[in-house]
């Protein structure tokens, strides 16, 4: 083992010669995180697949506007409402995402029996993969089962076109199966509870059955297969330029193939500031219920979510959890749409109280960011704000909600994948310049 003393002195090196000093950036004309000061990336490519836009062009400049999202030239909001409140859509939408245009009714059955087709994992890979050295990081899990598959493909290094979208439809189906089985061993291994594992029902959509599979008694409400379902086509996609599709595209441009490009994305995904921020908010949300006797006080919340923002409560990183987005500024699409079937969910569940506290949050947040730090653009609830909180409702426990962020992201990333594979003819390489001082 190294010695952590060791390892504490070379750390201090480490500092001393790979800090960069700002303002470098600056004259270099190099934007942090391919991002300049207003949110919007630099461009690295083309895609065909989704658009968002928070921001339109007037008299030369570009003026902040509400947020939309399209899937294939669709928004994503009449997408959902095309739906109708019956209908679930995942198995429709991913079609759309990945084939580029809605099914006719007949495409739509025969993609969701092969969907149902691929629900089913290779014999005793449940036993020999996933209970063996079971992890409370489900993602990890997930992402070592999915490496693992690659053993059992006799075609897993060929990265046509043909190929690669049967592994895509392969992953997209177990995806679920993975993730909630990886669950089960982990709370029964590690955590001493009792071990059920359900198979699929061929009968059942992707959202019904995550439901099924999650719960000791395989029950379900229409309304909690909705809203998930809902939730599940909001996390589908969100333009190639997000950190794990982005990691898609680049190791796809490599020639690599498909597991190790879904794996990559995985390993993406989990980092706390791109798939994991629900995990945060819902910590927040329980520091704030410690801290406030009243939460229906607003200016008691209002107080508290200063202290947050000034570094001396939770965990003094200065952040409010689910404000604020990379793209968006006046508004997010997809928390508006996840907002209204968080509401219906609530009223299900008797959590009126919990939504009162978020709407409020919503209310305020933006408020006392205003006048507390110096923003250039507006800030808004983002998509993560309500997620946990639905998640909570549906009894998924926090060690899912970044696995079911992956199970609906595994869409997008199979697009994008298939899109690289066509339009490829470069390895991504973008530059870093040096400013490393020359020695003898």
């Amino acid at each position: 083992m190294t010695d952590p003393a060791y390892l504490l002195q070379k750390e201090a090196l480490c500092r001393r010669h790979d800090m960069i000093p700002r303002e470098l950036y600056e004259t270099y004309n190099v934007k942090k995180g391919l991002r300049d000061e207003k949110g919007r990336g630099v461009p690295t490519g083309l895609t065909n697949i989704s658009k968002i836009v928070a921001s339109r062009r007037e008299n030369g400049e570009d003026v902040p506007c509400e947020g939309q999202l399209w899937y294939r030239g669709y928004r994503i909001g009449s997408l959902i409402d095309a739906l109708g409140p019956e209908n679930l859509g995942y198995e429709r939408i991913a079609y759309l995402l990945l084939m580029g245009e809605l099914p006719s009714p007949e495409e739509e059955a025969a993609f969701r029996r092969t969907l149902a087709d691929c629900r089913t994992l290779p014999t005793n890979f449940t036993r020999d993969v996933i209970m063996k050295a079971p992890s409370g990081d489900i993602m990890n899990s997930i992402t070592k089962s999915v490496l693992t598959l690659s053993s059992y493909d006799q075609n897993a290094l060929d990265a046509s076109v043909v190929n690669s979208l049967r592994q895509c439809i392969q992953l997209i189906s177990e995806f679920p199966m993975l993730a909630v089985y990886a669950y089960h061993a982990y709370n029964h291994y590690e955590r001493n509870a009792s071990m059920f594992i359900h198979r699929p029902d061929p009968a059942l959509s992707t959202a019904e059955n995550i439901l099924m599979m999650m719960r000791p008694d395989q029950r379900f409400s229409h309304t909690e297969a909705k809203v998930l379902d809902t939730a599940l086509i909001l996390h589908m996609e969100h333009g190639g330029g997000n950190n794990s599709t982005f990691t898609t595209r680049v190791v796809t441009s490599s020639g690599a193939d498909t597991y190790s490009t879904v794996a990559a994305s995985m390993s993406s995904l989990k980092g706390p500031r791109h798939g994991g921020a629900n995990i945060k908010v819902m910590e927040m949300m329980d520091d704030i219920r410690l801290n406030v006797p009243d939460t229906a006080d607003r200016d008691a919340l209002a107080a508290y979510l200063g202290k947050i923002v000034d570094k001396e409560a939770f965990d003094r990183k200065g952040l409010i959890y689910g404000m604020g987005h990379a793209v968006y500024s006046l508004s997010d699409p997809r928390e508006r749409i996840l907002k209204r079937a968080a509401e219906t969910l609530a009223a299900e569940k008797g959590r009126e109280a919990d939504l009162r506290l978020y709407r409020n949050i919503e209310e305020l947040a933006p408020e006392v960011i205003a006048k507390k730090r110096r923003i250039i653009k507006g800030v808004s609830p983002n998509v993560d704000f309500y997620s946990g909180f639905v998640y909570d409702m549906l009894g998924i426990p926090v060690e899912m909600f970044t696995a079911f962020f992956a199970i609906a992201r595994v869409v997008g990333w199979s697009a994008h994948r298939i899109e690289e594979l066509v339009c490829m003819d470069k390895i991504i390489r973008p530059a870093y310049l040096s400013v490393m001082e020359e020695k003898e």
